[in-house]
Order: C-alpha cells, then sequence, then structure tokens
C-alpha cells in the first residue's frame, strides 16, 4: 500500500516531524525486506530458504513464472522494477562453481527465456542480468544461488530512487507474473 502524503496532511501525525513543504511516498511493505522477513535463518535448506519452498507452491502464488527439469524463473518479492526476475536452481546450491552441466545450461536457457519474454510483456529497452555470489557479494540469500534480470529503459532512474530511496512500481506482482507467464517463449 503506497500513500503520498502532503505536509497539510501528515502534520504532526504519528510523529511524523517538522512540515518542510516535502511530499511523502509510504511504503510501508518494504520494512519487510528491510527487517529481513523470511530471510533464511541459516545455510541448510530446512533453514526457511525461500527458494527451496516456492517451487512447492502454486505458480501464482509462489510468483513463478516458468518451470524447467534443473531450475526455475521467479518474480523478486522486493523488485528494483516491474517484470525483475530470478532464476534459480531446484537444487539448495550457493557456488556458481558447484552447479552441474544440466543445471548451468538451463539457467542459461531461461534467462534466454525471461529475456524474450520481458521484451515482449514490457518493451524492455536493457537488462542488468547477473549474480551476487556470497554475502559479501551482496547476495541477500547467500545460502541458494540466483540469478537476476532486471529489466530496463531509457529514464527508468529518476529521482525517486536517487533522491527519495523509494521505486515506483506501475503493476502489481500477480499482474507482472501473469502477463510474464503469457509472454514465456514456448520450448
Amino acid at each position: 500500500m503506497l500513500a503520498l502524503m502532503s505536509t497539510d496532511e501528515w502534520g504532526d501525525h504519528d510523529g511524523a516531524g517538522d512540515a518542510d513543504g516535502f511530499e511523502r511516498l509510504w511504503t510501508p511493505h518494504r520494512m519487510a525486506y528491510i527487517k529481513g522477513e523470511n530471510k533464511p535463518t541459516g545455510s541448510a535448506p530446512e533453514d526457511g530458504c525461500p527458494f527451496c519452498r516456492v517451487p512447492s507452491l502454486p505458480d501464482d502464488e509462489g510468483l513463478v513464472v516458468a518451470r524447467g527439469k534443473n531450475a526455475f524463473a521467479v518474480l523478486n518479492l522486493y523488485p528494483y522494477n516491474s517484470g525483475h526476475l530470478m532464476v534459480c536452481p531446484y537444487r539448495h546450491v550457493a557456488d556458481y562453481a558447484e552447479l552441474d552441466e544440466g543445471e548451468t545450461i538451463e539457467i542459461a536457457s531461461l534467462t534466454q527465456s525471461a529475456i524474450t519474454a520481458l521484451r515482449s510483456a514490457f518493451g524492455a529497452q536493457g537488462f542488468n542480468v547477473g549474480m551476487n555470489l556470497g554475502a559479501v557479494a551482496g547476495a541477500g540469500i547467500a545460502a541458494h544461488l540466483h540469478q537476476h534480470i532486471v529489466p530496463r529503459w531509457g529514464g527508468d532512474t529518476n529521482f525517486m530512487p536517487v533522491v527519495g530511496r523509494t521505486k515506483v512500481l506501475p503493476q502489481m506482482l500477480g499482474q507482472t507474473r501473469e502477463l510474464l507467464a503469457e509472454h514465456w517463449p514456448q520450448p
């Protein structure tokens, strides 16, 4: 739930502070990410790994866009842009060098399909594709390898993320999943 409020509306409400002429876009759903909710408690699959749990859910509930034999594509719960996908092996493995040949090939193939679907569904003009291996490299869930595919458009970085540290996403995740599943290339 987002709420845009002017200083006239929030004033002293809930200790929001002194009126300063700024409008604020409140994004309380981001607090779950900041607090690390649903983050695994350890490195084993039974420690609450969401990438191990998601495949057992129905696609719409788990936000799974496509499934393969060795890997799957899923929407990021905390996306940088609309359509931000991740490709994950089913096997709980942390290091890219530990993937077997079938997993490596399928992760590459699903990444290609994701790019095709994002171009078709959203008209993406570019992509950031990559992995953060290990917590020191920025992996939020370091115990289960996942490759990010972030669609980009000319001018998609504006004052909101730069100054306001907030992304404005025009679509709910369930709608994004449906659209991408419709545009996913068939083998």
